[in-house]
């Protein structure tokens, strides 16, 4: 099995993008809910307000989620490649 990456721009670099990604989170959830009314023009019929509450912000949180993902996937496979040989495995 093998070892937790403890590599220290790792660790950086994660928290850097949850950072971000927790930014991305608060602006969708908290901005546009919050500034809605100023936002309000109709979409399909229905006002864009009620969109953004009610899909928009969930499938904000899916896409992050997804990004995550993905780049702690590739920040790892990095971090494994920067280690190389040093293994015993």
């Amino acid at each position: 099995m093998s070892e937790p990456f403890s590599n220290e721009n790792h660790d950086r670099r994660a928290l850097a993008l949850k950072a971000a990604l927790l930014m991305v989170l608060f602006a969708v959830s908290f901005g546009l809910c919050f500034f809605a009314r100023d936002i309000s023009f109709a979409v399909l019929g229905w006002p864009f307000h009620f969109w953004v509450a009610s899909q928009g912000a969930v499938l904000v949180f899916i896409v992050i989620v997804v990004v995550y993902a993905w780049a702690m996937n590739r920040l790892e496979a990095q971090a494994e490649s920067e280690q190389g040989g040093s293994s015993d495995g």
